[in-house]
C-alpha cells in the first residue's frame, strides 16, 4: 500500500470569494489525472454532504478534463471511473482519495492511497494524526508538495 500526503502551502488555501476547500480542488484535479491513467477512483468523504457538494464540484471542473463520476449508487452497474462516497465502496478499486478526517476501516483494501495535510491548523493536526496511524500500521507515508 502506497500512501501519499499532499502538502497544501498557505498559498493554496481557500479563496476568500470561495466556500470550496482547498484540498477539494486539489482532489478534482488529482482525480483527473488518474482517470486519465485509467485508474478507478474512490473518494471517501466524512458524511453525505460533503460527497454531495464534492460531487458537485466534480460536474463544474474544468470541462476540457471532464471526470466520469458519480454518488456511490447511481449511475452504471460497475460505476463510473470515480465513485464518491461516504460509505464503504461496493467495488474493488485501485485509488483513495480520502477527504474525511480519520482512516477509513477499509483502506487497506486500496493500492494507494492520497491524504491531504490543509493549512488550517486543525486540519494540519489531524493530518499528523493519520500520518501517525499509518506509521504504527507499517506504512511509510510519503510527502508531496501540493502544486
Amino acid at each position: 500500500m502506497q500512501v501519499s500526503f499532499y502538502l497544501l502551502s498557505d498559498n493554496t488555501s481557500e479563496n476568500e470569494l470561495s466556500s470550496t476547500p482547498a484540498h477539494f480542488t486539489l482532489a478534482c484535479q488529482l482525480c483527473a489525472d488518474l482517470y486519465r491513467a485509467k485508474q478507478r477512483v474512490f473518494v471517501y468523504t466524512a458524511d453525505q454532504q460533503q460527497a454531495e457538494a464534492f460531487d458537485e464540484l466534480l460536474w463544474q471542473f474544468d470541462a476540457q478534463r471532464f471526470v466520469p463520476h458519480n454518488l456511490s449508487g447511481e449511475g452504471p452497474k460497475y460505476g463510473a471511473p470515480v465513485e464518491i462516497s461516504w460509505q464503504a465502496p461496493r467495488q474493488n478499486r485501485q485509488v483513495l482519495i480520502n477527504l474525511a478526517t480519520e482512516i477509513p476501516a477499509f483502506a487497506n483494501r486500496f493500492s494507494q492511497i492520497i491524504e491531504f495535510v490543509p493549512a488550517a491548523e486543525q486540519l494540519k493536526a489531524q493530518a499528523r494524526e493519520r500520518f501517525k496511524q499509518y506509521r504504527q500500521l507499517g506504512v511509510n507515508p510519503q510527502t508531496v508538495n501540493a502544486p
